[in-house]
């Protein structure tokens, strides 16, 4: 049980940024096609955040030429290159799944302002 933790700990990455559910993210994501590789921007509204380790994931929601495009990440995966946050959310939910059902303008997470 000890070498699992330790390998566990060896694979978590350290340098990611603090981000909360109502951010809206950009996720690089690295995409392999064949024999070759590229990168992959989705920028979108973390809408939820579960697990706590190597298990840790976080799911962020898009709207993408009309139709709600939803990503589950999990956070330490070596696929996810980078994580940038464009902008805090103001919400007091844990879980965001409300927004699915919103349309236009109702489905926007007021901004935070320090």
């Amino acid at each position: 049980m000890d070498i699992l933790s330790k390998v566990s700990q060896s694979s978590l990455k350290s340098n990611l940024p603090v981000f909360s559910v109502g951010d809206t993210i950009k996720v690089d994501v690295q995409i392999k096609e064949g024999d070759r590789e590229r990168i992959q921007v989705f920028e979108g509204t973390v809408i939820a955040k579960k697990g706590s380790g190597i298990a840790e994931t976080f799911t962020v929601r898009k709207v993408s030429y009309g139709c709600g495009v939803e990503r589950i990440f999990p956070m330490h995966s070596p696929n996810v290159k980078d994580v940038k946050v464009v902008r805090k959310g103001r919400v007091r939910r844990a879980k965001l799944y409300y927004l699915r059902d919103r349309v236009g303008k109702a489905a926007k997470v007021k901004e935070k302002i320090n």
